[in-house]
């Protein structure tokens, strides 16, 4: 019995070396390969995920390594460590102040779930862990952010309609502020933030079904509401019918929201949150997945051409409505409102997503290049608002056959 890493640097080594810095919140997802109980320990973070059973159950936790050292990780299934399931967590100490990299807290558009496929409903542990942390927010330029994880969006989470979510919520010690979270796809009081209103180093939990399938937004709901989510704590819950959706090659998760900074759009340095400028809704940045340049320089989405995408796309906010368009494509497929128990609309040019809503958008890549992102709110453009889906493949000319210009255009 091992663990086998998945992605990145970690690929299919043998219990991999599993490294951070000192400080750094440390996302992981198990996956059960096999079908037998599996856990994952990590005895002096204190923090140990819920079993999986069953090959393909998988569960994800998050957590502060609060301290440097050379450490280890195991199952706690008794037999499983001594059969081999133990590896090392190796985190290093945190650089100092001269030698400190901006934060990246942009969460990559490619980290979604894997679809649900078929299967009965069951009870889904969902583990959030609220964290304050100074990130890049531009080139030169840092924020206070506020998140879910340590990234913006939060994780995207994916379960199948009838799944019982058991949610953890637990914050951070070293926060300065009560956090919460708000299902738009739960049925309850507050979405669940009546029942989730976590004080600084505490921890709080709760259950609720998932009664309607759709993608759906989540956020904070302490007050002031609009503070916490204009400082990046929303993400997005897909709620997959039975059955699961159509399958596509790639999918994507993006998300729209605005940042009020004390200084203005485009000044270096670490900018704090102006409560001013919420009020007035005079925001200096628009972005998508928390900073500027998140999906063009930092972190663009790729595909070939031939193949299919899908992007699960939602508005945190708190207060612009986007007019999500794709430069250079039709969306095959819009699943409005992030519904799904309605046929979707074909052949949109433009798709209006409200603060707090979703939209699934599908279509097929004829044409290599690259294509923008957009809110068709065009200005947002100079806020810092795009992205770049590259896409590689032989040229069609009997689709498109025109020289590419330099600058944007249709």
């Amino acid at each position: 019995m091992v663990y086998i890493g998945e992605g990145g640097e970690i690929d299919g080594k043998v219990n991999p070396v599993l490294t951070a810095v000192e400080g750094q919140v440390v996302q992981l997802t198990l996956i059960n390969g096999e079908g037998a109980q599996h856990d994952i320990a990590f005895p002096d973070q204190n923090t140990t995920s819920p079993r999986v059973t069953g090959k393909g159950a998988s569960t994800t936790i998050a957590f502060r390594a609060d301290k440097s050292g050379d450490f280890v990780y195991f199952c706690s299934v008794p037999g499983h460590r001594q059969a081999g399931m133990e590896g090392q967590f190796l985190v290093t100490p945190r650089p100092p102040p001269q030698a400190v990299v901006e934060a990246d807290i942009s969460r990559e558009p490619t980290d979604v779930p894997p679809p649900i496929g078929k299967r009965d409903p069951q009870t889904v542990r969902v583990d959030l862990l609220s964290v304050e942390l100074e990130g890049r927010l531009a080139e030169g330029t840092t924020f206070g952010y506020w998140t879910f994880n340590g990234k913006v969006p939060g994780p995207m989470i994916r379960v199948r309609v009838g799944d019982t979510i058991d949610i953890h919520l637990k914050n951070s010690a070293d926060s300065s502020m009560i956090h919460s979270v708000d299902f738009h796809a739960a049925t309850g009081p507050g979405g669940g933030a009546a029942a989730l209103q976590v004080d600084p180093g505490q921890e709080k939990s709760m259950t609720w079904k998932a009664l309607v399938p759709g993608l759906y937004v989540y956020h904070c709901a302490t007050p002031m509401v609009a503070e916490h989510i204009a400082n990046g704590m929303y993400g997005m819950i897909l709620v997959e019918p039975e059955g699961g959706l159509p399958p596509v090659d790639h999918e994507f998760y993006v998300m729209q929201g605005e940042i009020y900074s004390d200084m203005p759009f485009g000044q270096r340095g670490s900018a704090e949150f102006s409560v001013e400028k919420l009020l007035n809704e005079r925001p200096e940045y628009f972005v998508f997945n928390g900073s500027v340049g998140a999906l063009s320089k930092l972190h663009p989405l790729h595909a070939k051409v031939g193949e299919t995408v899908r992007i699960f796309f939602g508005v945190g906010g708190p207060n612009y409505t986007s007019s999500f368009h794709v430069i250079g494509e039709i969306l095959d497929k819009v699943y409005t409102f992030g519904g799904l128990q309605s046929p979707p609309h074909e052949g949109i040019q433009t798709v209006t997503v409200a603060p707090g809503g979703a939209a699934i958008v599908d279509f097929k890549l004829e044409v290599p290049g690259n294509y923008t992102l957009v809110d068709h709110a065009i200005s947002r453009l100079e806020r810092g608002l795009s992205g770049i889906l590259s896409v590689e493949g032989p040229p069609n000319p009997e689709i498109f056959n025109g020289q590419v210009m330099p600058g944007m255009g249709h």
